[in-house]
């Protein structure tokens, strides 16, 4: 009698377990499913103008082919989006090179990390006076941006196109006009902030004009009297949280971009934007 009961106790004890173990393991799928229906339906954020287009029309169609629902949130600014990816309101981000990244890292105690770098707009050197760089005359004024990176990128586009010579000693990062050593054409700087570049055509020579904000301005790339030989800390990257950069989204988002789709998309829709050298290499 005993022994019955003892059995009865145990099998009434065993078929709980079993229950428990059952419940507990559909509550894990069901938590494992919803998860990773959630981690399907993402948030890219993207300045508005041309780099939310390259999300749209050439990062976006490759993600959701990948089974991804992807929203875009644009951005007016260049503060916004970096606190909203740090927030996890977005899950990615794609407006900014890595130089400002890192610096806007430091400053505002966030872990965020570059995973690839895409195509940029370069700075172009622009004139409504001439029709080519040769035709540049002794003491010609040209605006330039009057933040220091930007600055840079133009002194290095003007010494690329031997119009000045600077200290080769220089950082390259960190060009400004004391570093300039020969100066034959006796170019006047006139430092102005990036946004009033285009409008400066109307009174100065030249220009030199990120190309952002030549976009921006509805200007032509293209129309140029020369274009940046950009380094590739000044191209822009899709960047994610440092937590996520071996997650399964930034592995896609990198096979995406390095896919042939997107560079057919950038060589038909982003015409003279500047392409990083894994692309140039491949």
């Amino acid at each position: 009698m005993i022994v019955k009961k003892f059995l009865a106790t145990f099998l009434v004890f065993l078929v709980a377990v079993l229950l428990v173990a059952c419940n507990s393991n559909s509550s894990e799928k069901s938590k494992a499913d919803s998860t990773s229906s959630e981690s399907k339906e993402i948030k890219i954020g993207a300045t508005a103008g041309p780099y939310s287009d390259m999300v749209k029309k050439a990062i976006k169609p490759g993600l959701e082919k990948k089974g991804y629902k992807v929203e875009i949130v644009e951005f007016s600014d260049y503060i916004q989006p970096n606190k909203a990816l740090n927030a996890g309101s977005i899950q990615a981000n794609l407006f900014q090179h890595t130089i400002y990244l890192e610096n806007f890292e430091k400053e505002n105690n966030m872990d965020l990390t570059a995973l690839i770098t895409v195509p940029t707009a370069p700075m172009g050197i622009y004139s409504n006076k001439y029709k080519s760089l040769d035709e540049v005359e002794d003491g010609a004024t040209i605006t330039i941006p009057n933040d220091p990176t930007n600055a840079a990128r133009a002194f290095n586009t003007l010494q690329d196109e031997g119009l000045i010579k600077i200290d080769p000693n220089a950082d390259p990062l960190k060009v400004s006009e004391k570093d300039i050593i020969e100066n034959p054409k006796n170019l006047k700087f006139q430092p102005l902030e990036a946004g009033q570049l285009p409008r400066s055509l109307d009174s100065a020579d030249l220009a030199a004009v990120p190309g952002n904000y030549a976009l921006a301005a509805n200007m032509n790339l293209l129309d140029a009297l020369a274009l940046e030989n950009m380094l590739d800390q000044y191209r822009n990257v899709v960047a994610v949280k440092a937590d996520d950069e071996d997650s399964q989204l930034a592995k896609d988002l990198i096979e995406v971009v390095q896919s042939e789709e997107f560079e057919k998309v950038i060589d038909a829709e982003f015409e003279g934007f500047g392409k990083p050298e894994w692309m140039k290499n491949r």
